[in-house]
């Protein structure tokens, strides 16, 4: 009887074994997340994400980025979890972006982060005459010399028409010039837009009141 319960519980032993090895074998996994998918030029995203399985905590995880053009990723930097796994860090995208993380055998999925440019409006009058001819001018970050610009007015259905093209010119700063006058006979509200382009994504300016005389 008592050989009987010896072979009993070696057995039990010999089937826990397995059940415990392989509990400390799990492969864990590896999570990336950027803060917002659509950020202004200039703007600092933080990239972060959660490594799961046994002993996460610790760990050095590898960020790597993939800006336009498009094709192999790059080391962006080394980050490391803490007690919970989880990881994080900060990064000012240029241009559109791919990322994803490493660590040991695990990879994240990829994530992308659009970037649009950081445009600027001015009027020379706000308050023209009817009329008026009004200058609207302003820059555009990063530089697109050469390419085109729409100077837009809303319409009263909250949609924008475009009344004037512009092209960008070279500036002596890393960004790109416009300016271009319009005769203004009524109030609108006015923003100059960039329609995208394979680098950064479309974008308008802050919006401009001109209310007429």
């Amino acid at each position: 009887m008592k050989t009987m319960i010896a072979l009993i519980a070696a057995g039990l032993v010999l089937v826990a074994a397995p059940a415990a090895s392989a509990q400390k074998n799990q492969p864990g996994s590896l999570t990336l997340r950027a803060s917002a998918d659509l950020v202004k030029f200039g703007a600092v995203i933080t990239l972060s994400g959660k490594l799961t399985g046994p002993n996460s905590d610790g760990k050095t995880v590898q960020v790597q980025e993939d800006p336009f053009p498009v094709g192999d990723f790059t080391n962006l930097g080394s980050v490391t979890t803490n007690a919970q796994g989880d990881w994080t860090l900060s990064h000012q995208p240029p241009v559109n972006t791919r990322y994803r993380a490493r660590q040991g055998g695990n990879e994240s999925q990829i994530e992308t982060v659009n970037v649009r440019p950081a445009i600027s409006l001015r009027v020379s009058d706000s308050t023209p005459s009817a009329g008026q001819r009004v200058r609207f001018s302003g820059r555009l970050c990063p530089e697109h010399d050469g390419a085109t610009l729409a100077l837009q007015r809303r319409r009263a259905d909250g949609s924008w028409r475009t009344v004037r093209s512009m092209t960008l010119q070279a500036d002596a700063s890393t960004c790109s010039t416009y300016s271009r006058r319009l005769r203004v006979r009524r109030d609108g509200v006015y923003r100059s837009n960039f329609g995208g382009d394979a680098d950064h994504a479309a974008g308008p300016s802050p919006r401009r009141r001109l209310n007429v005389g």
